[in-house]
């Protein structure tokens, strides 16, 4: 594991929505400081195992332990408080409040102070500009913007990334690999869910496929950009 001693790991998940299965012994782990992609099509499981580890859909069995502590089956925002930081697909900053505002919401120091409004505007030069601006009234690509900035000010120790590049035009997927970038060399620890393969072995340490709600291949980034024949299999489409 090329970013030191585990953060999360999960072992053996299995989730359920009513009676069909849709995680089966999902197991997987992120290292200190390491982006790691989740990689699958659309209804693989990829966002059920996002929301397995933030609370949001609980996993049925297995469990999903964050620093050395067990937190399966804990609420939202008891994992939310602990670090974990979920930026989900469908961008949801508050339509009606400025960009400022969304940002002060968010803001959290309970694990530390090194995000704060300034230093996320200072960042996001884009949101910089619109910062009286209601959030509702910006584009696609600078409401991810701002959702992940809204998930950096609460001062993650883990940042759950689910599809951030989705519907984003190519000059604004350049803007959000640069934004992982960034969160990469706050050593912050990713686990990014991403459809554009190409982009996402540009971005990850290591990767996991996920086919029907199986892990089918784990490797680093290296060894899963020569594994062609798994990617068509499992992907059928390289981006």
């Amino acid at each position: 594991m090329s970013g030191g001693r585990p953060m999360l790991e999960v072992d053996g998940i299995n989730a359920r929505y009513g009676d069909s299965q849709v995680l089966w012994d999902v197991s997987l782990s992120v290292g200190d400081g390491e982006v790691v992609g989740l990689l699958g099509r659309n209804g693989a499981g990829k966002t059920t195992t996002l929301s397995a580890i933030a609370g949001v859909q609980p996993p049925s069995t297995g469990t999903v332990t964050f620093d050395g502590k067990d937190i399966t089956g804990q609420s939202v925002s008891a994992i939310s408080r602990q670090g974990i930081k979920l930026v989900p697909e469908d961008r949801r900053p508050f339509d009606g409040l400025t960009v400022r505002e969304n940002l002060e919401l968010s803001t959290d120091t309970t694990n530390g102070e090194d995000w704060d409004v300034p230093r996320a505007l200072g960042e996001f030069t884009q949101l910089d500009e619109r910062a009286n601006q209601r959030a509702g009234d910006l584009s696609g690509g600078e409401q991810q913007m701002l959702v992940i900035a809204m998930a950096l000010v609460g001062n993650p120790r883990l940042v759950l990334l689910d599809e951030p590049m989705e519907g984003l035009a190519p000059q604004i997927v350049d803007q959000i690999v640069d934004i992982v970038r960034r969160v990469r060399e706050a050593n912050i620890p990713v686990l990014l869910v991403e459809q554009n393969v190409d982009v996402c072995l540009e971005l990850i340490d290591r990767g996991y496929l996920l086919h029907k709600g199986e892990i089918r291949m784990s490797g680093s980034a290296a060894e899963l950009a020569d594994a062609t024949e798994e990617i068509d299999r499992y992907l059928g489409i390289r981006v």
